[in-house]
């Protein structure tokens, strides 16, 4: 029996049956798993339908909602709004590595493709708790559990999230459904693109969750093109006293060996 589970609605990928979505994982050589949905068909597939479902830290997968609830709220403008650098002092560099290239002053755009945690905490400072609640909560995002008291609650604690709920979230952004404004949605979208090409453009987001025990990596979000849009939650994992140098990029390669298995990009 194939180590993969596909629900397939009329599903336009060819060879699907042929194709081992594990072998690009296991060429990283790490686990973990990807889920996809199609918009088209309104149809999933999954390289492990389990763990599609099975919550984690969301890291700065987080950065996508969370530049959303900075221009609704109007602590920035646009994407070219800059917000000082806190000083290397104020930054844990420990555990978020020691950066030089995000120590400085950022506007949402860099700090968005640069993933700067500095900057997001700068925002998470001016929002509050309550009011990430709210926004969270009307998007149905995670698990809803905002007892960590640290201030990136999105890194520590119980606050986790789904492959499924992230591809349900970026159902609702794609859509406009969130329930912000489309000017802040467009702004979003557009430093969300990590590829564009004549024949498609990849709009997405990075992230990488630890624990005790383990190292996750993220990369969700979507792939426009002429036949319709598909959406993408890519989750590897590794545990951390393996000093794998393949960990960082293999969220990338991973998921773009998949959407090529399936024909998705060329």
């Amino acid at each position: 029996m194939k180590n993969y589970l596909i629900i397939l609605v009329l599903f336009p990928f060819s060879l699907l049956a042929q194709n081992d979505l594990e072998k690009s994982f296991k060429d990283c050589g790490m686990g973990g798993s990807i889920t996809l949905y199609n918009a088209t068909d309104k149809a999933w597939i999954y390289s492990k339908e389990a763990d599609s479902k099975v919550p984690s830290n969301p890291a700065s997968t987080f950065k996508i909602i969370n530049a959303l609830i900075a221009l609704e709220e109007g602590i920035l403008k646009d994407e070219k709004q800059i917000i000082k650098f806190v000083g290397i002092e104020n930054v844990d560099t420990v555990y978020y590595g020691n950066r030089t290239d995000i120590f400085k002053d950022m506007d949402l755009e860099e700090a968005f493709k640069k993933s700067a945690v500095w900057f997001n905490l700068e925002i998470a400072k001016k929002v509050g708790r309550e009011k990430y609640k709210k926004y969270i909560t009307a998007s149905g995002w995670g698990n809803m559990d905002f007892s960590e008291p640290g201030l990136d609650f999105w890194n520590f604690g119980p606050f986790k999230v789904t492959p499924v709920q992230q591809i349900d979230f970026l159902k609702k952004l794609y859509e406009g459904k969130l329930g912000f404004s489309k000017r802040n949605l467009d702004i979003v979208k557009k430093i969300m693109i990590a590829e564009t090409t004549p024949q498609y453009t990849i709009r997405g987001k990075t992230g990488w969750a630890t624990n005790a025990t383990e190292d996750m990596g993220w990369w969700v979000g979507y792939v426009e093109r002429q036949e319709g849009v598909v959406f993408f939650a890519t989750r590897t994992r590794k545990q951390k006293m393996d000093k794998n140098p393949n960990f960082v990029p293999c969220r990338k390669t991973i998921t773009t060996a998949v959407l090529k298995q399936l024909s998705i990009i060329k």
